[in-house]
């Protein structure tokens, strides 16, 4: 068992991540352990110090630090679920609204973009398809950066803007709807077995608006499962060999969603049914006219500053997100 361990290279390399974390995570509880402590020290210097000494102000920004290195710390409780930690795929898809909701999933697809900038995740955009008159009928972007999919995965959804139409002659508001699907990138397969001849594989040439998001090659894919009818694409790199192995991870994981979807909807139906998430009913509205406002439906967070929202701040949301009982 153990002279075979390295000779099969993905799974080693696996599960030597996974323990990798675990030593990750018993560090940081003995970190915690020496903060708590040190936090207390500090508490009992203030205490000792009068507000007007100089030591004082130097304590209270060494206690400011730490507090917010404690809180940063204590925010993965929450990503605790079973794909938390993976890399993340999420797809939008344009609904109700026409050509404004084309262009909304363009600025949609702008803001994950900003947000991935702004917190280090690294993100590319794997496939898009182009609107008839402008924006982006769908659009595929791959995260990758450790819990990804557990900051993200709560952005699943219908995103609602309202705004004065860029494209009507008489400047009325419009509202517009997008889909967004968040799903793992997922190495373990598991009992997830695709046959060669449950698939189809088409190639085409690949290009985004002006070559904007992707590279215009003839290497694009796209892969059918044939019996449930799921379809993954990938156009993002010049080799067709990389756009296959990219459009295979992301069956996999669709797949997988579906699987997990099933069983829930199971269990649901064994407890008695549940209200289930339909187009049209919207977790976050974005609205910029008549005021301005972002509001998440399922947490009542909101802010005013929808422009900065848009310009990728999502932090205050999604931890809103993660936070509210499910």
């Amino acid at each position: 068992m153990v002279e075979n361990f390295w000779q099969e290279r993905e799974r080693a390399k696996r599960i030597s991540q996974e323990l990798a974390d675990i030593k990750d995570v018993i560090e940081k509880w003995h970190n915690y352990e020496s903060d708590f402590k040190h936090l207390n020290e500090i508490v009992d210097l203030l205490e000792s110090v009068g507000e007007g000494d100089s030591l004082h102000k130097e304590f209270e920004r060494s206690l400011q630090k730490l507090e917010e290195k404690i809180e940063k710390e204590k925010f993965l409780i929450y990503l605790s679920g079973r794909y938390d930690k993976n890399n993340a795929i999420l797809s939008i898809y344009s609904g109700a609204g026409g050509t404004d909701a084309q262009e909304w999933v363009e600025m949609l697809l702008r803001m994950y973009l900003k947000y991935c900038e702004k917190t280090g995740f690294k993100a590319q955009v794997v496939a898009v398809t182009s609107g008839q008159e402008a924006g982006l009928k769908n659009a595929i972007i791959e995260i990758r950066g450790k819990y990804a999919y557990g900051y993200l995965r709560r952005e699943n959804g219908v995103h609602r803007l309202v705004r004065i139409s860029p494209f009507s002659s008489q400047g009325l508001r419009h509202t517009s709807f997008a889909l967004v699907e968040v799903m793992p990138e997922i190495e373990e397969i598991g009992n997830i077995e695709i046959k060669p001849q449950d698939v189809r594989v088409d190639t085409y040439k690949a290009g985004g608006p002006g070559g904007q998001y992707v590279n215009k090659t003839e290497s694009a894919i796209r892969i059918t499962h044939i019996p449930t009818g799921l379809v993954s694409t990938s156009q993002a790199e010049r080799s067709q060999g990389t756009n296959k192995d990219k459009a295979m991870k992301l069956l996999y994981a669709k797949i997988q969603q579906k699987l997990d979807e099933e069983h829930k909807k199971t269990v649901d139906e064994l407890k008695g049914g549940a209200v289930p998430i339909e187009w049209g009913h919207q977790i976050r509205s974005y609205v910029l006219n008549p005021y301005k406002m972002v509001k998440d439906h399922r947490t009542g967070f909101e802010t005013t500053q929808a422009e900065k929202v848009l310009d990728g701040e999502l932090e205050d949301f999604i931890e809103a997100e993660l936070k509210h009982k499910e």
